[in-house]
């Protein structure tokens, strides 16, 4: 028995060295094989560890929507693919060059050049923002080292219509002319970053965290009703190329809220084009081009006349004997018209009756009424490279140059700056500051006495009658006041044969809704007074829009009467 015992202490012993041995024996084997990995075979863990590497990866966001008032998008962001390489990598690989050389439609040796220009580099863009089809081309071939990233391309659908307002941006979506600049920190947004794991080709395997969700750009909503932006920027386009002329500008605005409804420009350019983002055709001429305006700015002469106490609405200027001599220049009308009221120096537009008005009142007082008309500054609207105008402190005037900016000459403008003064006519003597941005805060100001704004209102109106000047502006059914401006281009050695035509007006006038200032530059032929080349673009723009707005009429019944004479 004693033997048995014995037996049976030693066997779990034995079990014991044995198990015991083993588990040496394989320490050994671990030690002796990470051995050889880490001092004799290092190649081998280089190569496992390069086959899977982390990398932070941008996420792209997409850029805020332009909208119209109506929520019509103006400018979209779309997605599009972009292709990206890492040169090492397909260096090593060089047999795919040609093949994606193909489906890029590019020289292979320009590529493989590319390439060895930028070995040292992990990221190198192949081409950005990729057709569809080219996009599906690089998928399929499934090139090491070749990746496609996610991105957004900007695109305007209504192109030229609204080029100059809403500008474009560049490659990497940055805002670079217009509204798309001057709002970009908005609308951008910011970009997104996440981790992930990609194998020794450069391919994807993994998400393994997200650093930073993008953030998507903010919208903006424009003042802009696109219906009365393509009505304007097709009547203005007509009229510039009818009369051949360099340039054109409009702007409408609504008369309670200063809210700015269209504005285009001519020459225009498309924006989804990249080719034609360059010259002067990107340039917002309304808020940019200065002009001597002539004849539009007689109204703020008889308001300021009126304002000092000068004259009063029965005064009668003598226009006699048919010119008026001021340091040596002859100042003279058209034609002669003899005596003439306040009204009817409106009316027929006189530069001797302007001049004398002028004459009679301090130089400080008629800056003063400009300058609250808003003429000699920027408008608000905040729009970049916008221009102030000239408009020279009074006490650098003289006598000629008095009187000479009474009928809008010595004095530079926009279009957007006419309208805005027009627009203080319009409501009676206050200004609305102009906008761009659907609910902002544009303030308002009491430029003018309401009844001395209400009397050169009543002036203006007969503007568009039969015996006024710019009676191609009426429209049928419509009480409608403004003004013709037809100023010669200053050139070398004085003023030349080229001019400047313009009209600038509102309606209607018992209630007025809209304002509409139109600029032809360099019209050529012999139609290039205010009164035939611009006037009809207002009454065409101010019809269709006071249509398209439901702006009930205020002269029907005047309109049924004199159709009744009319018929036979």
């Amino acid at each position: 028995m004693s033997s048995g015992g014995e037996q049976a202490m030693h066997t779990p012993v034995s079990r014991l060295i044995i198990l015991l041995t083993i588990m040496g024996l394989s320490v050994v084997m671990l030690l002796a094989r990470a051995a050889q990995l880490q001092i004799m075979d290092t190649e081998f863990l280089q190569n496992e560890g390069e086959s899977r590497y982390l990398r932070d990866v941008p996420i792209s966001n997409v850029r805020g929507e332009i909208l119209d008032r109506e929520g019509a998008p103006l400018a979209a962001s779309t997605p599009v693919e972009s292709a990206h390489a890492d040169p090492r990598i397909l260096l090593q690989n060089s047999e795919y060059i040609p093949l994606l050389a193909d489906i890029l439609e590019v020289d292979p040796d320009v590529l493989q050049r590319k390439l060895s220009q930028r070995s040292e580099r992990q990221f190198v863009w192949l081409r950005r923002r990729l057709l569809p089809e080219v996009a599906a081309g690089i998928e399929k071939l499934d090139a090491p080292g070749v990746s496609l990233r996610r991105e957004y391309q900007r695109f305007y659908p209504t192109g030229g219509v609204t080029a100059h307002l809403l500008g474009y941006t560049d490659i990497d979506d940055v805002g670079q002319e217009g509204l798309e600049l001057i709002y970009n920190d908005w609308l951008r947004g910011e970009p997104g970053l996440k981790r992930v794991i990609k194998d020794e080709h450069g391919r994807f395997v993994e998400n393994v965290e997200l650093l930073k969700p993008a953030r998507p750009g903010q919208p903006i909503t424009l003042t802009i009703d696109r219906r009365l932006q393509y009505l304007a920027f097709r009547e203005l386009q007509q009229a510039v190329d009818i009369h051949q002329a360099t340039s054109g500008s409009l702007v409408l605005l609504d008369v309670s809220t200063g809210e700015i409804l269209a504005m285009v420009n001519q020459p225009a350019y498309n924006p989804n084009q990249i080719s034609q983002r360059k010259g002067d055709a990107k340039l917002n001429r309304a808020m940019i081009d200065l002009f001597e305006p002539g004849s539009v700015m007689k109204p703020f002469t008889v308001a300021a006349a009126l304002e000092a106490g000068t004259v009063t609405p029965n005064t009668v200027i003598d226009i006699n004997p048919g010119g008026l001599t001021i340091a040596g220049h002859t100042i003279t009308d058209t034609h002669y018209y003899g005596p003439l009221t306040l009204t009817r120096l409106i009316t027929k537009s006189s530069n001797i009756g302007m001049s004398k008005l002028a004459l009679e009142m301090p130089g400080s007082h008629i800056y003063d009424v400009l300058s609250r008309f808003g003429f000699g500054k920027v408008s608000g609207v905040a729009f970049p490279g916008e221009s102030a105008g000239v408009l020279r402190n009074h006490q650098r005037w003289h006598p000629l140059e008095q009187a000479t900016l009474s009928y809008g000459y010595g004095l530079s403008v926009t279009t957007l700056q006419l309208a805005q003064a027009y627009g203080v006519l319009a409501a009676r003597g206050r200004l609305h500051q102009p906008t761009l941005i659907l609910g902002s805060n544009n303030p308002t100001s009491s430029v003018m006495d309401e009844k001395i704004a209400a009397l050169v209102v009543s002036m203006l109106e007969t503007v568009t009658g039969e015996e006024g000047t710019g009676k191609r502006a009426a429209i049928p059914m419509y009480r409608v006041a403004g003004k013709t401006g037809t100023s010669h281009k200053a050139g070398v050695g004085g003023y030349s044969d080229r001019y400047v035509s313009s009209f600038v007006g509102f309606a209607p006038v018992s209630q007025p809704r809209l304002v509409c200032a139109v600029v032809i530059n360099d019209p050529q032929g012999d139609d290039y007074y205010g009164g035939l080349v611009a006037a009809p673009v207002f009454q065409a723009v101010m019809r269709d829009a006071m249509r398209l707005l439901n702006v009930p009429p205020d002269a029907l019944q005047q309109y049924l009467v004199q159709n009744q004479a009319a018929q036979p």
